[in-house]
């Protein structure tokens, strides 16, 4: 029977999960640390991994001589070197739509709260003498206004359903779709440029590339006061042109769930904006979404070692090979 590491803490719910498949021969061994020291020294003897947002090296891929897949407890892989998987043939897989909703949620949630600067609405109350601050009229409605969702995929359309809520008008930018078929509903697709102009919102929901989606230039097109969501990737969207726009008011307000370090080991020009509400990349870490991610990806390790995992969950489908193991009982 194989061998499972998994590496960081898990929902009960996938504690129970990895007690039943000990109890069906499969040996596990389970690290609630997040970090890579703290598995390495067990992944020699690993035939499946299941790993949280700790990094995996090709030092440590290199270690793990009868690894045959790595099983992410989510749908980001950016710490994962996947050339180095690759390389050895070793399958990726990754949890699928089990966290979209709690991400557009948490989206909304930024908007909401940059809108009605409810950081400031609360220090106003906490610190005497501010009361008068409500009288500035800073806060804003999000209803009837525009909203560019950058990345139309489960969760941005989540978020334009909830926008909807709101009467918020909504159009998406996403170039991927718009050539392999735009989903039917009211959004419509919108060049960037457009977009930028157009919006009083913008949420970035697109996978990290080679460059910022937003950058001097993009900021430089959007309208005075725009608010930014960000629950996407670090990277995505440059912290320092971000935290110039917001300084010189360009930028009204924005929420930022991810940053170019995680977690920051200094301070960083966001946080000195009073106008920022910063989490530490949590939105999609809901009890629920934990729980189905927790079963999620231990299921795909496992069912990757007996051959009938989906292979729309491998990111590496080269890798799917017929396996050697034995279906589990």
């Amino acid at each position: 029977m194989p061998r499972l590491l998994v590496a960081g803490k898990l929902h009960p719910s996938g504690v129970a999960l990895l007690k039943d498949y000990e109890s069906r021969g499969v040996e596990v061994d389970y690290v609630e640390e997040v970090s890579e020291a703290s598995y390495e020294h067990l992944i020699s003897e690993a035939d499946a991994l299941v790993i949280r947002t700790q990094p995996l090296s090709a030092a440590t891929i290199a270690k793990a001589k009868k690894l045959k897949v790595v099983s992410r407890h989510g749908v980001g892989y950016d710490s994962v070197d996947l050339q180095a998987l690759n390389a050895r043939g070793i399958g990726l897989t990754i949890v699928g739509d089990v966290n979209s909703v709690s991400v557009a949620e948490h989206a909304m949630t930024q908007m909401l709260a940059a809108a009605k600067r409810t950081l400031l609405a609360d220090r106003s109350v906490r610190q005497i003498g501010e009361w008068g601050w409500r009288n500035g009229l800073e806060q804003q409605e999000i209803s009837r206004k525009n909203l560019l969702i950058l990345g139309y995929g489960r969760i941005g359309r989540h978020l334009a359903r909830m926008a909807s809520g709101f009467e918020m008008q909504v159009k998406a930018f996403d170039p991927y779709l718009e050539k392999a078929g735009w989903p039917e509903g009211a959004v419509t697709p919108v060049s960037l440029e457009e977009g930028l102009g157009w919006a009083d919102f913008i949420s970035v929901h697109t996978p990290r590339g080679d460059r910022p989606i937003l950058g001097a230039k993009e900021f430089s097109l959007m309208k005075p006061g725009v608010i930014i969501a960000n629950t996407a990737r670090g990277g995505v969207v440059c912290e320092r042109a971000l935290a110039e726009a917001l300084t010189s008011g360009h930028v009204g307000a924005a929420g930022v769930d991810v940053f170019d370090e995680e977690p920051p080991t200094k301070r960083i020009p966001l946080f000195s904006h009073p106008n920022v509400v910063l989490s530490p990349h949590i939105a999609g870490l809901t009890a629920e979404c934990g729980e189905r991610m927790a079963i999620a990806s231990i299921n795909n390790a496992m069912d990757f070692l007996s051959g009938t995992v989906d292979p729309t969950l491998v990111v590496n489908r080269e890798c799917l090979e017929p396996t050697k193991q034995q279906v589990l009982g």
